[in-house]
Order: structure tokens, then C-alpha cells, then sequence
């Protein structure tokens, strides 16, 4: 499929994206973040989008409505075991029939069942297909797992018809390809990030907290096993004990909140870790800090990396999927083995004793580093190109300034 032809000029491709929980969501979530963020810069754009998703528990009720001006269709199904997954997947072809004359491209935000729907279906219709793997449940539970039983491996089938991969990470994109999706057909391209939103935020927070004038470390995401936070409130306790001016500051919400504030209480460093719980706008606490942390054990590509490099925050982060593609070892940040408590504190300890001078360096290089490979003009040329159909998702300044 090739962009729209209108008297002479080429225009945007029209664009379904489709995700398989509710939006927007009262429990948040990573997808339906980026979905936000994309959908409402297209339109900003005057690029055409719709957004697609099931009408589930956590969301609203309403089968058509718009959110920050983006039109979202919610497909009913019902809720029966055996029955209300057939029921959805039936309901999700007849909306890519009955609306063929008003789209171009499905984007699909996660490779279940919906994306295997829109593989079928798509082709048929004369539709690119473009499917995203932004985490290790597709990779490793889902169809597309290495020990996936045959259901699974009728439904990798069904997926490769998929005209183009978004894998938000180097390590997705090689680990797509050792699946059996073919090469030529994955991009790696990352969530996106709103440079310009954090920037006019950035530095309005005062440097000043209960805590004092220490160094101050801020850690935003969930509070859920796989970011390792239990690693991090040891680790800290070791670095602060020699550092008695660091700070650490929890921003989230999640099921492990009362046993990490336990274990904070238990490592005697209550005093010095603040539990925020879920905070509706994290800038101001980045405006706060003097670096990110981010321990997790596996990420596909966290958002909130992302958002604290964009704030100019040095992140120290373990070598995982997704962070080693932004973070350079003692150029904007530092990298630590996933669950290597010692590497955890040498890292910390480094940067309690960077300079202000190099720590506002490295935050600068970290800006500049999300802001080349993940801003949002950026993604958004670059999702178009392979929207287009083009072999080449390179985008050039002029690119960029064409998708404002």
C-alpha cells in the first residue's frame, strides 16, 4: 500500500490503531500511554487516526468517543469464558470491514489475538498491517514464544502475513528475527517521548525537599516484581551508609508497596526513602532530582527512562532490553548487570561524587540522546515511513519538519 494520492500531493496515511485492553485506562499502562501520545500528536498533525480497543473493565462504557480529540471505537463482547474472546475477534473484523474506506494502516500495539485478526483480515482488504512487541510477554508466553504450543504456532503463522514489525528495542528486533519474522520486514523504532512537554516543566520544582540539599535519586514506575526495587533499597542502604546526604524518592504505585516500605523500615533507611505512591504528573519530581534509577530486571522499553533522560536526568539503569540502547556508560548515565547489587552501588556512589558541572553535562548528552532516537517528530517520521511502505525508516531533518 502506498500513501493516499490527492492532486498531486502525497498525504499522511490514514491510520487504526488498535490496542487490546481499555482506553484510556484507570490502571495506566505503558501501551496505552504511547498509544495516547501518538494518536493525539497525529491529530495534532492533521494525520486521520482512530484508536480501537475493547470495551473492558478499567475503562470507559461507551462504545464512540474521543479522548484529547482522537476518535476511540470500544468493541462489546461478552464477558464468558470460551466465548468473549471469539466474540471480540469476530467484532474486531467486522469493524476493519465496515470501515475499510477509512483507514490505510492498522497499527497494532501488541501481538495477541487482535493482531493475529488484523493479519488475517488486513491483506484481504488491501491494508499494511504494522505490529508492535514492546515487551517480554509476547516473546516469551505469547504466540511467538520458543516453546509456544500449536495454537500458538498457528497463530505465529497467521502474524507473519504482518507487513512491518515496530520492535522498541535492538534486542526485540534480533530476538523477532531468531523467531522466524522475517528480517526485512522488522524496524526497530522506540516509544516515543514529548521532549518539548518535560522541557517546559523542567527546573520549575524546587531543588529543595524535606530531605535537604543531598544528592537525590528518583526511581518512576510500578511497584512490581520485575523492577527489582528490593535490589535498589539494599543497594541504596549500602551507598547511603557511606554517603549519609543521598536521598531516594519511589514514585508509584503497585501490590509490592507496603513490602518494600517494610523492608525500607527494616534496612533503617526510612528516613531517607520517600514513598510517593502514584503521582498523576511525574515532572515535577523529575524537576527535583539530580538522577534517574532504574533497576529492573527486564523492560521491553520503559517510558519512564525515557521521560527522566528527557528531563536531563543521568540515569543509572541495568543492561537490559531497551535501556542499553539509550543509556552510555559514564557518558549519560551508568549501566549495571541486572541484579548485581555491588555494581548497583558503585554506580550510586558515582554519581553521588560526579560534579555539578559533569552531572549537568551527561544530563544534557541524556536530552539530546532521547530527543535524536526518541523524540517524538522523530517516531513519528519514521512510523510513517514504514506506514508508507517505504524500505527505508530513516528520516531526514526535512522529514521531520514535514510531520508537524
Amino acid at each position: 500500500m502506498s500513501a493516499r494520492i490527492s492532486d498531486g500531493r502525497r498525504h499522511a496515511p490514514r491510520v487504526l490503531m488498535v490496542l487490546d485492553g481499555p482506553f484510556p485506562s484507570d490502571r495506566g499502562g505503558g501501551a496505552e500511554a504511547q498509544v495516547g501520545l501518538l494518536a493525539a500528536a497525529m491529530r495534532k498533525r492533521r494525520q486521520r487516526v482512530t484508536v480501537v480497543t475493547p470495551m473492558a473493565a478499567g475503562g470507559p462504557m461507551t462504545p464512540v468517543s474521543r479522548v484529547n480529540g482522537v476518535p476511540v471505537c470500544r468493541l462489546r463482547y461478552p464477558r464468558i469464558r470460551r466465548l468473549g474472546g471469539p466474540c471480540l475477534w469476530l467484532a474486531l473484523a467486522g469493524l476493519l470491514f465496515a470501515r475499510r474506506r477509512r483507514y490505510d494502516v492498522c497499527h497494532v500495539h501488541v501481538a495477541r489475538s487482535l493482531a493475529v485478526v488484523c493479519s488475517l483480515v488486513g491483506p484481504l482488504l488491501g491494508k499494511r498491517v504494522v505490529i508492535k512487541v514492546s515487551g517480554s510477554w509476547d516473546l516469551e508466553r505469547g504466540a511467538l514464544a520458543p516453546d509456544a504450543r500449536l495454537p500458538g504456532r498457528i497463530a505465529r503463522l497467521c502474524l507473519r502475513r504482518a507487513d512491518a514489525w515496530q520492535a522498541i528495542s535492538r534486542r526485540i528486533a534480533s530476538t523477532l528475527a531468531s523467531r522466524g519474522m522475517p528480517p526485512a520486514r522488522i524496524v526497530a523504532i522506540p516509544n516515543a517521548v514529548d521532549c518539548g512537554a518535560i522541557r517546559a516543566t523542567a527546573g520549575i520544582a524546587s531543588r529543595s525537599n524535606r530531605y535537604g540539599d543531598g544528592t537525590r535519586l528518583v526511581f518512576v514506575g510500578r511497584l512490581v516484581e520485575e523492577k527489582d526495587l528490593p535490589t535498589l533499597l539494599e543497594a541504596f542502604a549500602e551507598a547511603s551508609a557511606a554517603r549519609p546526604a543521598l536521598r531516594l524518592a519511589i514514585v508509584g504505585s503497585g501490590p509490592l508497596a507496603d513490602v518494600l516500605a517494610a523492608h525500607a523500615d527494616a534496612l533503617a533507611i526510612a528516613d531517607r526513602v520517600e514513598f510517593t505512591g502514584h503521582v498523576e504528573d511525574v515532572r515535577a519530581m523529575l524537576a527535583g532530582a539530580d538522577f534517574g534509577v532504574l533497576p529492573s530486571r527486564f523492560e521491553g522499553l520503559s517510558n519512564a527512562l525515557l521521560e527522566c533522560m528527557a528531563a536531563r536526568l543521568p540515569m543509572i539503569a541495568s543492561r537490559i532490553s531497551g535501556n542499553e540502547d539509550f543509556v552510555r556508560d559514564r557518558e549519560n548515565g551508568w549501566l549495571f548487570e541486572p541484579g548485581d547489587r555491588a555494581g548497583l552501588v558503585a554506580a550510586l556512589l558515582s554519581a553521588t561524587d560526579t560534579p555539578d558541572e559533569t552531572r549537568r553535562a551527561m544530563g544534557a548528552r541524556a536530552r539530546e540522546t532521547v530527543l535524536r532516537q526518541a523524540g517524538i517528530d522523530a517516531v513519528l517520521c519514521r512510523l510513517r515511513a514504514v506506514y508508507e511502505g517505504r524500505r527505508d525508516a530513516v528520516c531526514t531533518a526535512a522529514d521531520v519538519e514535514r510531520s508537524h
